[in-house]
């Protein structure tokens, strides 16, 4: 078995973690947080954070090789619990009921102006 690690940052201070680890056809994509290409948190409501988050997560699981149907399990981590439905309206556009992933949705301090994180676990057949 072989651990293949995707995304490494470059940014100082952001090390040591991969955006993405795989092995045996496994993926565990680190918790994605929304930040735009440059790098910087994009502020907003709920719904704007959580489509950025999960636009990342796409693009991290992409990068790897797997989609959002790969996905087996995610961990969503809220800053305030009463975003739950605004966040599920957003969630609900990446992740249809047929390919569904199992999920925990807690609440957690997040660190400066973060609604929102997102991490998962996906599975594609080598």
């Amino acid at each position: 078995m072989s651990i293949k690690r995707y995304g490494t940052p470059t940014k100082p201070g952001a090390l040591p973690f991969s955006k993405a680890a795989g092995a045996d056809g496994w993926l565990f994509v680190s918790g994605q947080v929304p930040r735009d290409a440059d790098g910087e948190i994009v502020t907003g409501n709920i719904t704007v954070q959580a489509r950025v988050t999960l636009e990342n997560l796409k693009k991290v699981l992409e990068s790897a090789g797997y989609s959002l149907e790969d996905v087996v399990r995610v961990n969503v981590f809220l800053d305030d619990p009463r975003d739950f439905a605004g966040f599920n309206k957003v969630y609900a556009q990446f992740f249809t009921a047929e390919h569904a992933p199992a999920r925990v949705c807690v609440q957690a301090m997040m660190m400066s102006d973060l609604r929102v994180e997102v991490d998962c676990v996906a599975y594609k057949k080598d």
